[in-house]
């Protein structure tokens, strides 16, 4: 007979914020500290058995960058199963982060872990501000079968009653389910992670703590096995545990105490856990809480921290990495080590409190070199393998127009085919010289014998229609790999048109024909005639957007015969929140650009698009008055204070840009918000006018449906969540998207017309939690960049094209020149093609062990769909179903029969090289 005692499983810890309230070095002092505190106990006390290394393995990397010769040591340790690491390198937000970087993350942090030794598998996520729908799902095909995690779901206690949401459950176990039906043992820290945290030894101090922390512990456990937390966010190790343990055992003889580690206590768990465990599905969001502290709204604290995100993953993930792949189906070796490298120092911006933007000022800036490192090297991947491939192209086809055509290829990495408009400098008559020559005169020479007069035609030989500006002679130079680097002065022009039909995960060619100092002006076709009416409205096949005086817009959508009006409106409130979470002063009434007067002017007339600039002026407060201050450093909490805005005034100008491309099937947005305010917060308002109580958002690997109307427990009046790249408000009839680029909060207001509120800038001047640390940087002062993209359409039967529009928006085309060559590509080409109803792409790359290319798709739909593939001839069609971290699998069906994939199913499909 098992004992019938229960069972105290204590786990050392500590929860390592890399930079938080003090700067990564600061934070990196500390870690060196505690783990050579923590070597010395693990060599000094035998009963010391075991501690977590917060599910991360950049915290060794951290370490061993300072004391390399204790690897030895470390892995010794890992392999008797004292230290745990994995699966994680860093312990991300999980929201903030893309798809495949929550994918990459995983893959390296499993890559990282197993150089020590057994790799931990378990999802941990102590801290994340809230969890992703399809993290049960990742979890098992990672091979995880247990998630931990401490927001999203409330414990209720086994005594107390447990609603229908999903969100609640009565015990600290639980069964996490995704979309798709996977499903994992999921342990709430009911408690927290420092439920356990300094024992006392002394036990007139140590009976009443653990009076205390057994009864709650017990309170939510559905077995006889009790989790203790023995740490917290950079607690050092406690080097007494083992006395304090045999304290324990000596005060409560009915309770058995030990010093544990994760894997024990799951199986533990997993031998004796009820078969009444209530299941929750989908993302873990908190709404069954207040809806204070789901801390939603550091989504929008330091937004251009977000946009430097998404500018970084998509250079990654939608452009180096499957240009790196074609390149490498035509013999180029795959940058694996580069590329990792580039991953790894984008992932050091992404654990929660950095990526959020709730961190010291001086988080920040070394943020923004991290960014500018992994993008210099991404950028340089990229262009090395689109050079590449272009060595490989047929253009001789050009010369037949002139034996000085300049041929270009235009790349599309999104992985949906379209039209867009693309700018490019394109330099050609190079002249390279050396030391001994004198550039003046190189430069002189190449201007007296180029021109930039010309005309610009596609593969098929027609001239279309383009911009070009000269940008005379300029130097530049290229880094051959046999030889010195080559200086040279060329001409350069800079053009812009719109690249039509670019097929999926492929290119289009074109080629500059220069005509010896004339012009030559293409038959005035359809094609050519201007997009603009009357200077106030801009209309194609697709659409009529239409500005009025106060610079709002309306949108007619011609298929459905749908109008979307009022979209546009700017909205300023005050905010005497901090970092975390945004708090709307009492009383305070927005202030809105609806009805003022805007400033309106063309700035964009060609035949491939229009644009108009609308510039908004408000006044607005300077900041929060004088009681703000008062109530921050005297730690008055946020939903206590009274502070209110100041009435001095400030100008808030807003210059937005409307664009609409010959072929495009939204509205482009830009704006430039210049920001002399402080405690504020500015967002776009779209109304939808759908009728539906649910809206949608991308978020990882899936679209989810979300209430508009929060939980009745909820208090705060805000009701913001997360987005990826779009939010899409639809019913039978009519649907909106926005889609942005690094805009990741939202609200769908409750006002009659299912408005999206896009949250452009927020400005706060603290970091929030445990203490005082003012963070001015955050109040984003100066000038601030917004973009995004308005997709109307014909309601429900049109909404996945809608999402294919917005996923295809903030990917950037790839451009480059071409020589004038026989090749073996063609002019238009494709490294891979699909197609798949409801199905959203999400990554094609090589993988490192086996050289296979592996692509990746998931299902967006509750409904089965099927997966047609067929890459480009230069790879083996021999193709088989992986998964994330893909391994060998079942062989596929033969290229270009179709894959089943399941209702929001992630899948990937592997090519052996």
């Amino acid at each position: 007979m098992p004992s019938s005692k229960r069972i105290v499983h204590v786990i050392s810890h500590t929860h390592w914020d890399r930079e938080w309230y003090m700067p990564y070095e600061a934070h990196h002092v500390k870690l060196i500290e505690t783990m050579d505190t923590l070597l010395r106990t693990f060599e000094s006390d035998p009963e010391f058995r075991s501690f977590y290394l917060d599910g991360q393995t950049i915290v060794l990397d951290d370490y061993l960058q300072v004391y390399p010769e204790k690897r030895e040591q470390i892995q010794k340790l890992c392999d008797e199963g004292k230290l745990s690491l994995g699966p994680w390198y860093i312990l991300q937000d999980e929201f903030l982060t893309s798809s495949e970087a929550n994918v990459r993350n995983l893959q390296i942090g499993h890559r990282d872990a197993a150089k020590f030794g057994p790799i931990s598998k378990l999802g941990y996520f102590p801290d994340s501000f809230g969890n992703m729908g399809q993290a049960a799902q990742l979890l098992k095909q990672a091979g995880i079968d247990t998630a931990v995690f401490g927001r999203g779901v409330k414990a209720t206690g086994f005594n107390n009653r447990v609603d229908d949401s999903g969100l609640e459950s009565p015990f600290s176990e639980l069964i996490w389910q995704s979309p798709d039906g996977s499903s994992v043992l999921g342990l709430l820290f009911a408690n927290w992670y420092n439920n356990g945290m300094e024992i006392p030894v002394d036990p007139t101090h140590a009976k009443p703590y653990w009076d205390h922390r057994l009864a709650r512990a017990e309170q939510f456990a559905s077995t006889r096995h009790l989790l203790l937390m023995n740490g917290c966010d950079h607690q050092p190790v406690q080097t007494n545990l083992s006395e304090a343990l045999r304290i324990a055992r000596e005060l409560f003889p009915d309770y058995e105490f030990v010093h544990s580690n994760f894997d024990d206590y799951v199986k533990a768990v997993e031998a004796e856990r009820p078969d009444t465990l209530s299941v929750t599905r989908g993302e873990l969001r908190g709404q069954q809480t207040d809806g204070w502290y789901s801390l939603v709204n550091t989504a929008s604290a330091r937004v251009y921290i977000k946009q430097l995100n998404q500018q970084n993953q998509t250079l990654l993930e939608k452009v180096a990495e499957p240009l790196a792949a074609a390149a490498h189906q035509l013999g180029k070796p795959y940058p694996h080590g580069l590329m990792q490298y580039a991953w790894k120092t984008l992932m050091q911006n992404h654990p929660h409190d950095s990526i959020c933007g709730c961190s010291v000022d001086e988080v920040y800036d070394e943020m923004k070199t991290r960014f500018a490192k992994s993008m210099e090297v991404g950028k340089r991947l990229t262009e090395d393998s689109v050079l590449f491939i272009g060595s490989k192209m047929d253009t001789s086809f050009f010369a037949s127009y002139s034996e000085e055509a300049v041929p270009l290829a235009v790349f599309n990495t999104s992985g949906y085919e379209g039209s867009s408009v693309v700018t490019m400098e394109l330099e050609f008559a190079h002249q390279f010289f050396d030391q001994s020559e004198d550039p003046v005169a190189i430069a002189a020479a190449v201007k007296a014998r180029t021109h930039a007069e010309g005309y610009l035609i596609d593969a098929a030989g027609t001239a279309i229609a383009h911009t070009a500006q000269d940008l005379g002679v300029r130097f530049g130079y290229e880094l051959p790999n046999d030889k010195f680097r080559q200086p040279y002065m060329a001409r350069a022009i800079r053009l812009t048109f719109e690249a039509t039909d670019l097929p999926q995960l492929g290119y289009n060619s074109y080629a500059w024909i220069p005509t010896a100092g004339r012009t030559v002006t293409p038959a005035p076709t359809e094609e050519q005639k201007s997009l603009l009416h009357d200077g106030r409205v801009i209309e194609n096949r697709h659409l009529k957007l239409t500005v009025h005086d106060d610079g709002s817009y309306s949108v007619y959508h011609k298929t459905s015969g749908q109008t979307f009006s009022g979209l546009g409106v700017y909205e300023d409130v005050g905010d005497i929140g901090n970092e975390y979470i945004f708090k709307q002063p009492a009383g305070d009434a927005a202030i809105t650009t609806k009805g003022l007067k805007a400033a309106i002017r063309v700035v964009e007339d060609t035949p491939y698009r229009a644009t108009i600039e609308i510039i908004h002026s408000l006044a607005i407060p300077v900041g929060a008055d004088d009681q703000l201050a008062q109530e921050v450093n005297s730690m008055v909490e946020f939903r206590s204070r009274k502070a209110g805005r100041s009435s001095e005034l400030a100008p808030l100008v807003i210059v937005t840009r409307l664009s609409v491309d010959r072929n495009g099937k939204g509205i482009r947005v830009h704006a430039a918000i210049n920001n002399a305010s402080k405690d504020h917060r500015v967002r776009v308002l779209m109304p939808s006018d759908a009728e539906c109580k649910t809206h949608y958002a991308d978020s990882i690997f899936e679209v989810a449906e979300r209430q508009t109307v929060p939980s009745s427990v909820w208090e705060n009046p805000s009701n913001c969540q997360h987005l990826q790249t779009f939010i899409d408000v639809h019913d039978h009839a009519r649907g909106l998207t926005a889609a942005g680029k690094g805009l990741n909060e939202y609200e769908v207001l409750q006002d009659g017309r299912n408005t999206i509120a896009l949250t452009l800038l927020r400005s706060v001047g603290e970091l929030g939690d445990w203490g005082v640390f003012p963070t001015p940087d955050a109040q984003c002062l100066g000038n601030n960049i917004a973009e995004w993209m308005i997709i109307p359409y014909g309601g429900d039967s049109e909404r996945f094209d809608a999402y294919r529009e917005a996923y295809r928006f903030p990917v950037p085309l790839t451009a480059t020149r071409v020589n004038l060559q026989q090749g073996e590509l063609p002019l238009t080409d494709q490294f891979l093609a699909w197609n798949g109803e409801n199905l959203a792409f999400s990554s094609l790359k090589i993988n490192e062990e086996r050289g296979d290319l592996m692509a990746r798709w998931y299902n967006l739909s509750g409904e089965p769909s099927t997966l047609a593939v067929q890459p480009n001839a230069a790879a083996n069609d021999e193709a088989y179903l992986s998964n994330i971290m893909e391994d060998a699998g079942d062989e596929a069906e033969a290229t270009g029969s179709s894959i089943p994939v399941e209702g929001y199913k992630i899948v990937t499909v592997g090519f052996k090289s």
